[in-house]
């Protein structure tokens, strides 16, 4: 073999080439190193006295389904000009790697458009050794995510399971990446990332959070300019679970047995939109008689609807309106529900109404976690939880289909 082909078959320069041979059906090159080459690897000076060298592997790209091996005498020297005594570096493999860098580059790739197992079995390698390379570049790229340029940002709360519990993210809305992961929820768990933040002096314009005061409170003290922003789709969840809610305790307080049989199957219709609503399994017919026979429950749920009109106005002016319209409406309807929503949102007010000037949601952020999730699943959960973290920080860049 041609001292060439180590050069356009695995990028080897300044090596020279020895022989081949065949171990338990890998393939392994041994070359050695160009003595005009070696330079002091801390000073670089060619002044050297050889101290001996120590034999190392590193795994190369695979030609086909059979495993490359490079095996290499790495020289100690002492320098002559400053006086170190070190081993000469490697010129295709990072310090300390047992992996060239063609091979590293061709696991990345692959990693990119499937999973770890999936690599590793093409490559016919163990879990661990993709599961390294992918760890120290993503450590490389992403342990430290740039937070200057900042300016709309999500916060929400994600659960993982028993053994990591909870984590907070925060998601770049212009960007679509993971910008901070906190380990547990609430306020507590956003403390690094406002020293970071402050520290890289970010403008932050607006923030899309719920209506959780543990998340008022800690962006409110730590980004007093911003703009808050209640995401939309929350408040509609709020409200569809108290909704839920009113309608047990309307089962529970009705006497008459048909009165119960007609709450006790319309849970699922009352949530759903009405454009989404089947006729072929008279689901309209069924809710409109639950409505009928039951005016709080009627009351409520029209209320409902009008509640997502307020996120679909000209202007803010309109919206304006129309919550106040609406609030006045909860209030004077007689419902402990109805009234105790709407002193929520006349509390909030300001948040829902930011929408307008900034029409923001936590809606990314929720697909986030749902990838997440999704990624978690395939990996049947992740036992170290830095790699976990860097993994979430990537998210954006995956470009293979997270199925499962």
């Amino acid at each position: 073999m041609s001292t060439s082909l180590l050069y356009h078959g695995w990028g080897v320069v300044g090596y020279q080439y020895q022989r081949t041979i065949y171990v338990e059906g890998t393939v392994v090159f041994r070359i050695v190193q160009d003595p005009t080459t070696l330079t002091c690897p801390c000073c670089e000076s060619r002044k050297l006295i050889r101290r001996g060298a120590s034999h190392r592997r590193f795994m190369a790209l695979p030609i086909g389904r059979k495993k490359i091996h490079i095996e290499l005498p790495i020289q100690r020297v002492e320098c002559k000009a400053c006086g170190a005594i070190r081993q000469v570096k490697v010129d295709f493999a990072d310090e300390h790697s047992r992996y060239m860098r063609g091979f590293e580059r061709y696991v990345l790739e692959l990693s990119s458009h499937t999973t770890i197992a999936d690599a590793a079995n093409h490559l016919g390698v163990s879990w661990d050794v993709v599961k390294d390379i992918q760890k120290r570049y993503l450590q490389r790229k992403f342990s430290r995510p740039r937070l200057g340029r900042l300016k709309q940002i999500a916060i929400d709360e994600i659960y993982v399971g028993k053994r990591h519990k909870f984590l907070t993210i925060v998601l770049d809305l212009e960007s679509g990446a993971v910008v901070f992961v906190g380990e547990g929820k609430g306020g507590d768990a956003l403390e690094p990332f406002w020293r970071r933040l402050k520290a890289a002096r970010a403008k932050i314009e607006a923030v899309a959070i719920d209506m959780s005061q543990a998340y008022v409170r800690a962006v409110t003290s730590n980004l007093p300019k911003a703009i808050l922003v209640f995401d939309h789709f929350h408040v509609i969840k709020l409200f569809n679970e108290k909704l839920t809610q009113l309608r047990r305790d309307l089962y529970r307080e009705a006497i008459d047995m048909l009165q119960k049989e007609v709450l006790k199957g319309v849970r699922w219709l009352l949530l759903k939109n009405p454009e989404n609503l089947e006729d072929k399994r008279n689901e309209r017919e069924r809710l409109e008689e639950a409505l009928r026979i039951n005016q709080p429950l009627a009351c409520a749920y029209y209320l409902k609807e009008d509640l997502r009109q307020i996120w679909d106005q000209p202007d803010k002016i309109a919206a304006n309106a129309a919550l106040e319209d609406w609030i006045r409406r909860a209030a004077a309807s007689g419902i402990r529900m109805l009234q105790r929503f709407a002193k929520t949102l006349a509390a909030h007010a300001a948040g829902i109404l930011a929408y307008y000037d900034y029409p923001i949601s936590t809606g990314p952020l929720e697909a986030t976690n749902n990838k997440i999730k999704t990624m978690q699943r395939q990996a049947y959960g992740f036992r170290d939880q830095v790699f976990f973290k860097l993994k979430i920080y990537a998210l954006h860049l995956t470009t293979y289909a997270l199925v499962g």
